[in-house]
């Protein structure tokens, strides 16, 4: 081992290893301190099980231990399964070639060090890891009588535990963390230390991983930089209108309805990758809603308050910029559930023609099966949640971040563990962690009923079951063409679940489903040469039964929904933004996509 490590060691200077870690104490002294200050001041009660994690698995450990025989016979699975393990491993100490026992999951990449297979000893804490956590999550799996909910969450936090006691998140089990310990005399871990202690303070004594370089990148200058202008702005949201690049541009503009979980740009990382650049260039107008990122004097704003200001205030200020009563509206996630409810909306005033066509991106309307984000919806948690949100008036942007991270645990907190503070490294530049790093708060008024109108009580595919200014939201009423895209490896919008849409509103519906996930799914420019999606013109209420009669078509999607937006649209001369009854007020992407919560 110490020759597979290297022969020069280097020694730790015994005064500078004083010296740090007087200045390591003297930092986390400061920042618990100003923790416990903060904690004391909060008015709001803390709840020893704020995630309502307790009762679940006490109703799992019970219904475990009614059946002692399938315990013992999983149990004695385990048993079989390390004596193979210490079979094998003692050959290969004898200098035999034996096949493993436990192989990681392909693209498993806390196990891509070499040591963790040349190495017998490595290679033996791996593969009892990899037996020990496919165990604990089969026996939490097998258990019966369970309710769905329970079930799901029990498996859920079983492998947050299991992820977290992965070998690789220590520093005495993970062969590359203690070679670069014995390479720089443990500087790495002082480094590390340092590190956590910076992302502490950053978060207020609460911890926020930095996931990038943060001062790489910044908003305007070299990510969101397709040019244009602000021309309308109000309490939630500032529109911009984007600079046409062609001499004539389609009719009818382009209104884009981003998500206000996070911000707009992941639709305008670089010009490489930007679908905003990308539309501009195809000829459209383009207008984005960029939203603010709310305190807590926007904390009564409500989910209607984000429809009026928001997409039917556009609406209105894109009539003005364009003389144009119509567009075609894009809504993506959330901002594509915000576009749903607005066309149902117009449809009861009789204006349903404001909206030609709607595309949606991994959009959920009916929240029966939401996927593991259900995980976090019960009356305890959103009680509990709703009781945070009273005293600040908002949801943290880092709760709901951390949230997300929580459902790739794996990918997106263990592995910046061990490479921030085991490693001491600093995250390498990269624009989409950048951006994901980038949270928004929730106003509690509006995300309250998000949460328990749709996700709690699914009243979304219900007539009448939201009502929305006064007005009774029905799907069905629905009539506007709708490009609908999901992505198959969707941990956030469910493919199979986003397409109950296609079933619930009386329009024409092209269903659209794109390879690779949430993001990588939808951001996948024609140039890239990467993925694929499926079509299928039937109209069928299976959703796999949709899958089995599509067609798959290479590369990107993007060419496929730009022929179906544009079918029938005349040409006219390009607009130039602030050159209609709107001025502009300031250079994209605007102010308030600027501000961070931390």
């Amino acid at each position: 081992m110490a020759e597979e490590m290297g022969a020069d060691i280097k020694l730790i200077d015994p005064a500078e290893l004083s010296k740090a870690m007087t200045g390591i104490a003297e930092r986390s002294q400061r920042i618990v301190t100003e923790f416990l200050a903060r904690q004391a001041a909060d008015p709001t009660p803390h709840s020893f099980d704020p995630l309502n994690i307790g009762n679940a698995f006490i109703e799992m450990t019970a219904r475990m231990m009614s059946d002692p025989a399938k315990l013992m016979e999983a149990n004695l699975s385990l048993w079989n399964d390390y004596m193979s393990l210490w079979q094998n491993t003692a050959r290969r100490l004898m200098g035999e070639t034996t096949e493993p026992v436990a192989k990681p999951e392909a693209g498993d990449r806390r196990f891509k060090d070499e040591m963790w297979e040349e190495n017998e000893i490595f290679d033996y804490i791996k593969q009892s890891y990899l037996l020990s956590a496919r165990w604990v999550q089969g026996v939490v799996n097998d258990v019966e009588g369970l309710d769905g909910h329970s079930a799901q969450k029990v498996d859920f936090y079983t492998r947050q535990f299991v992820d977290a006691m992965a070998p690789s998140n220590f520093v005495m089990t993970n062969p590359e963390v203690l070679r670069a310990t014995v390479e720089s005399g443990g500087e790495n871990l002082i480094k590390g230390l340092n590190n956590l202690l910076d992302d502490l303070e950053r978060g207020k004594g609460q911890l926020s991983i930095r996931m990038t370089d943060y001062d790489a990148f910044k908003v305007g200058e070299n990510i969101a930089v397709t040019p244009g202008k602000v021309v309308f702005q109000n309490d939630l949201m500032q529109l911009v209108q984007y600079t046409p690049t062609t001499e004539t541009v389609l009719e009818r503009p382009l209104m884009i309805v981003p998500p206000w979980i996070n911000k707009y740009y992941i639709l305008d990382l670089r010009p490489k990758n930007s679908f905003i650049k990308w539309a501009v260039d195809q000829g459209h107008t383009v207008f984005v809603i960029s939203w603010v990122n709310p305190d807590e004097t926007l904390a009564a704003k409500s989910f209607a308050d984000y429809m009026k200001e928001g997409p039917l205030a556009a609406l209105d200020a894109i009539e003005k910029a364009t003389g144009q009563s119509s567009v075609n509206a894009v809504g993506y996630c959330l901002g594509g559930t915000l576009t749903v409810c607005t066309l149902a909306y117009l449809t009861a005033k009789g204006k349903a023609d404001r909206i030609a066509s709607a595309t949606l991106f991994t959009t959920m309307t009916d929240f029966n099966e939401p996927g593991e984000l259900g995980v976090f919806i019960d009356e305890e948690q959103l009680s509990a949640l709703e009781e945070k949100m009273s005293g600040a008036g908002f949801l943290d942007g880092r709760d709901m971040a951390m949230t997300f991270n929580m459902l790739r645990a794996n990918d997106l907190i263990w592995s910046f563990v061990v490479n921030n503070y085991l490693l001491g490294k600093d995250p390498f530049p990269f624009d989409l962690l950048y951006w994901n790093s980038d949270s928004t708060r929730m106003p509690a008024a509006m995300h309250s009923f998000y949460l328990r109108k749709m996700y709690q009580e699914n009243q979304l595919v219900v007539p009448g079951g939201i009502v929305l200014d006064g007005v009774d939201i029905d799907l069905a009423t629905i009539k506007t063409p709708i490009y609908m895209l999901s992505t198959r490896e969707d941990h956030i919008a469910p493919w199979k679940s986003t397409y109950a849409l296609t079933q619930n509103v009386s329009g024409p519906v092209k269903f659209v489903l794109a390879a690779s996930g949430h993001i990588a799914g939808v951001v996948n420019p024609p140039a890239a040469g990467k993925y694929c999606f499926w079509t299928n013109s039937r109209k069928v209420k299976n959703p796999d039964t949709w899958l089995n009669g599509a067609k798959q078509e290479e590369g990107s999607w993007w060419p496929d929904w730009q022929a179906w937006s544009s079918k029938g649209v005349k040409q006219v001369p390009a607009r130039q933004p602030g050159s209609g009854k709107l001025k502009a007020i300031e250079d994209a992407p605007g102010a308030y996509v600027k501000h961070r919560v931390v």
